[in-house]
């Protein structure tokens, strides 16, 4: 009996035995949580990272300038028009709306891609903001391929009549027409295609500034003295004849007295008399157009009180004055030489109307000068005189 017991306690695991089992498992047990809790870290620590690094794009992309406030809100366009100018793909020009695509809400049926709203507010506010005549002049958007000004210079006639005489007949207004057609801008800007595929380079930025620049310089020296073939006519490229014989059609002039320069002794009075030879109803709304050297010789006159006659903006954003007048500085006008007529005087929003169409197209040509790609941008445009009376020049000769 006592064998028996001896064998079957032996055979039997005791307290101490079942203890070691059971901290082995346990230990087991613990390792495996901590291992598949470090894989869990691991996991979240990599998603973590990944999405800093979208924010981080994210955060970039936002940081670069936008060229419109609508800049969130015409996200599609955005991306399209970028995706045009950095590989060619045109699908998404494709499937947008075609007001979306255009300048503005009248865009003509044309071949060609217009440019995004965003580009295209750039333009326009860089050519507005140039010192152009397109700033006082009449600007009118049109969709035809010429613009017609329909002007009476003429007055009509009239008489005093009794109560018994008969009514003689009067003479009858004439009315003149002016065509002014619309003529074609273009530009031809390039940037490598490396550039291009930098996703932190401001294509559209580059691209608005680009074209801009090249519009305003080109357009604002044709205003002036654009000769209308393929281009608009400029109010100097017509005949200027003495202001007090001057006809329809041709643009009165003041003589300074002084061969190429002012009157030694009175310089002034050819300023006054260019103000008083533009008739009354013209001069509350006329401007003083010169360039930069000529104006740095009329502010230095004075009247006969010693008072200058020029005045420099108060203000920000307001020109400087001459007599009361603001002064727009247009490089393009003609230095101070003999027979220039170097100074204008008029209203020009009366006198010179520029016609434009809405649309403003560019076509990317990415083989004709590797590895670059040339962006053909176009524009229709038309400029000219539309009332000779609003006009005056001063002439710096003896008559």
């Amino acid at each position: 009996m006592h064998e028996t017991e001896s064998k079957t306690r032996a055979a039997t695991p005791g307290p101490a035995g079942g203890g070691a089992h059971e901290v082995k498992a346990a230990m087991a047990g613990f390792v495996n949580d901590i291992i598949a809790m470090q894989n869990e870290l691991k996991s979240r620590i990599k998603e973590q990272e990944h999405r800093l690094t979208m924010l981080d794009r994210k955060t970039l992309t936002a940081a670069r300038p936008a060229l419109d406030v609508r800049a969130e809100a015409d996200v599609p366009h955005k991306k399209a028009f970028g995706a045009y100018l950095r590989s060619g793909d045109d699908d998404g020009l494709r499937h947008l709306e075609i007001e979306g695509k255009g300048l503005s809400a009248g865009v003509a049926a044309e071949g060609g891609y217009l440019v995004d709203p965003q580009t295209a507010n750039t333009i326009t506010g860089v050519l507005r903001d140039a010192s152009s005549i397109r700033a006082i002049a009449n600007v009118v958007t049109v969709e035809a391929t010429a613009y017609d000004v329909l002007v009476d210079h003429t007055d009509i006639g009239s008489g005093w009549a009794t109560e018994t005489a008969s009514v003689t007949e009067t003479a009858t207004p004439q009315i003149e027409r002016i065509s002014i057609p619309l003529h074609e801008l273009s530009a031809l800007p390039k940037a490598s295609q490396r550039l291009l595929d930098d996703s932190a380079f401001d294509v559209e930025s580059w691209l608005a500034t680009r074209i801009g620049d090249k519009f305003a310089r080109a357009e604002g020296g044709a205003f002036i003295n654009g000769d209308g073939v393929d281009k608009p006519k400029g109010f100097l490229t017509y005949t200027a004849v003495a202001n007090d014989t001057a006809a329809w059609g041709q643009l009165g002039y003041v003589a300074t007295g002084a061969d190429g320069d002012f009157s030694s002794t009175e310089p002034a009075d050819a300023v006054v008399d260019l103000v008083y030879s533009l008739g009354a109803r013209y001069r509350a709304n006329a401007t003083f157009v010169m360039n930069s050297k000529t104006a740095g010789a009329v502010r230095k006159m004075k009247d006969a009180d010693g008072r200058f006659l020029w005045a420099d903006s108060l203000s920000a954003g307001e020109p400087a004055r001459l007599m009361g007048y603001p002064v727009l500085i247009a490089e393009d006008m003609p230095d101070i030489a003999s027979g220039a007529t170097a100074i204008a005087f008029g209203d020009f929003g009366a006198g010179y109307t520029v016609a434009e169409r809405p649309d403003l197209r560019i076509l990317r040509d990415p083989f004709s000068a590797k590895p670059h790609v040339l962006f053909y941008a176009t524009k229709r445009i038309g400029g000219d005189v539309s009332d000779f009376s609003a006009i005056k020049l001063l002439k710096f000769s003896l008559t």
